[in-house]
């Protein structure tokens, strides 16, 4: 536990990061540490009220013990590969809009089904290494799973529009082009990156972006849902998020022609990384899935076509 608890420090550099990740209080934890640094008579970290980071001879210290626990723990996996059913803890990165898709039903699901496992879904919309942050696996766009890791589809293909309220469109004619949106009120979107979101068309065999005008700028698909539904302006947004909207009145969709559509979500995971039970138990949930759903897809054209 002491050496997990110091790896986890250094990998989060936060003493509330890391005890949220181990399952502990950030009291626990630093007393853990502390006794760990009684012990070995040395500073293992340097502390502020800021920020936390491993001293020279923290560094030399969790470089030494860092293959020692990777053996450890990968001996004790060897053992849990010979239980009946997986047990232990999955750490998936995700972004906010992905995990409200995956988690009723893959997430939910994959829990009930096995009952000893453990999932912990953290959600952040910035990119980040999840080798370096400790996680198990990512979800994300397969446009951006990193190339050097393996990606399973969760989907196909993902579709977008643009939309408003027929409150918004009161007095209004509605754009015919993308060109047209220059002279609507929009609301933009800010990427984890900081950069303003510049709405993708295709228009004449050629994709064109376009930095839309708009008085409101969001970094929250959320956000971004309400204030459409509140006539705020037109919005770009993930048919997942606008499909009941559209359905029930709510929302109206416009330039369907000129929205292409993008890569589907994947879970992505290292290639060059032992695979613990649970997550090969996870990818096969998956993949039996997707395999019911295209069985089923089939059925209902059979169907359909008698």
């Amino acid at each position: 536990m002491e050496l997990e608890a110091a790896m986890a420090v250094a990998r989060r550099r936060s003493f509330r990061a890391a005890s949220s990740d181990l399952g502990v209080s950030p009291t626990a934890l630093s007393q853990t540490i502390a006794g760990l640094e009684a012990r070995l008579g040395v500073r293992l970290f340097n502390r502020t009220t800021r920020s936390v980071s491993p001293t020279h001879a923290g560094e030399q210290f969790l470089a030494e013990i860092e293959p020692a626990v990777g053996v450890i723990n990968h001996a004790m996996e060897t053992v849990n590969n010979h239980r009946d059913r997986p047990a232990g803890i999955l750490r998936i990165n995700s972004s906010v809009g992905a995990a409200r898709r995956i988690l009723s039903p893959i997430i939910l699901e994959f829990v009930r089904l096995y009952p000893e496992m453990q999932v912990d879904l953290v959600t952040e919309d910035r990119p980040i290494d999840i080798v370096a942050e400790g996680f198990d696996a990512g979800v994300r766009p397969g446009d951006a799973v990193p190339g050097d890791m393996i990606a399973v589809h969760l989907e196909p293909i993902q579709g977008s529009a643009v939309v408003g309220s027929p409150a918004y469109f009161e007095g209004k004619a509605a754009p015919e082009t993308p060109q047209d949106l220059l002279r609507h009120t929009c609301i933009r979107a800010r990427m984890p990156s900081g950069s303003m979101y510049r709405w993708e068309f295709e228009q004449d065999g050629r994709i064109i972006t376009l930095d839309v005008p708009g008085r409101l700028t969001l970094d929250d698909a959320s956000l971004t849902l309400e204030a459409a539904l509140a006539g705020a302006g037109l919005a770009y947004l993930a048919e997942w998020w606008i499909g009941e909207s559209v359905r029930d009145g709510k929302l109206r969709r416009v330039l369907d022609g000129f929205v292409p559509t993008s890569a589907g979500l994947c879970l992505y995971y290292p290639s060059r990384r032992f695979q613990s039970a649970g997550l090969r138990a996870l990818i096969s949930f998956i993949e039996e899935a997707r395999r019911k759903r295209t069985s089923d897809h089939v059925a209902s054209i059979r169907r359909r076509s008698r």
